[in-house]
């Protein structure tokens, strides 16, 4: 017990801790920071697209895309832009396609091969016309004109644009389905070419025509039936939208400032 008369302590609230003992270095080895200046330390690497100069066709496509963003785009344009068909219905559209390709320089060489064969042996040759797809852009127009043609499907990438800006049009008012798809060189592939603006099919075979109808009544509906295509672009550029916010807030408080006058 403590003594009368005096008072015990309080205990500490918080007992210090032990510094931690110094970090050993050695001697011989001394610190310095990196100097990324000149005759320094190699700067760290870093993403470096910015200052690339790039090819030609490469920055005119960039140009092309950042002008059709920042310009209006009139409705008969912006439907290639905005209105292609999704993923879903487009794969189902060229699997259908795909079945109806024409034939190639080597199987046309086998059919005459086979052809003449047969007129060898006296035998009359088998010459039925084959259902495949129809392209190139002239017959195409005198197929949907003469009411042959069953659906249409045009690419959305074509150059110069004005090849195909009118045939939507055509389509619309012959009463033929057709869609917009992604892009040129797919639809060229069906055909055996590098690209194809267009291809339509004027017929399809029994075991296909559930497929295809169901086809058809999703492209009138979202085509010839669809909504009116509106104007597009006139998109502008992050600084071009900082500057007109800019000058929205200094009227806006020149007009507070007015109003408390």
């Amino acid at each position: 017990m403590a003594p009368k008369g005096k008072k015990v302590a309080p205990t500490p609230a918080a007992v210090k801790k032990a510094a931690a003992p110094a970090k050993q270095t050695n001697p011989l080895y001394e610190k310095r920071a990196k100097a990324f200046g000149l005759g320094g330390a190699p700067k760290p690497k870093r993403d470096l697209h910015r200052f690339v100069k790039w090819p030609q066709y490469v920055r005119l496509q960039r140009q092309k895309r950042v002008l059709s963003m920042r310009l209006k785009v009139p409705p008969v344009i912006n439907q290639f832009v905005t209105r292609a068909l999704d993923k879903n219905s487009a794969e189902t559209c060229f699997k259908l396609l795909m079945k109806y390709r024409p034939e190639d320089k080597k199987q046309k060489a086998e059919r005459l091969k086979a052809e003449a064969a047969a007129r060898e042996a006296g035998k009359e040759a088998e010459k039925k016309k084959p259902v495949v797809v129809k392209y190139g852009l002239n017959h195409i127009t005198t197929l949907v004109e003469s009411g042959k043609a069953q659906m249409v499907v045009i690419a959305h990438d074509v150059d110069p644009i004005e090849l195909v800006c009118w045939l939507p049009a055509l389509c619309r008012k012959m009463g033929v389905p057709y869609a917009i798809v992604k892009g040129k060189a797919r639809l060229g592939q069906i055909v055996h070419k590098k690209t194809a603006t267009a291809l339509a099919l004027t017929a399809v075979k029994n075991e296909d025509q559930r497929e295809f109808a169901k086809l058809v009544e999703s492209f009138k509906s979202q085509y010839n039936e669809g909504p009116r295509v509106q104007w597009g672009g006139h998109i502008l550029g992050m600084k071009s939208v900082h500057k007109q916010k800019k000058r929205e807030r200094a009227i806006a408080k020149e007009l507070a400032q007015r109003a408390g006058v």
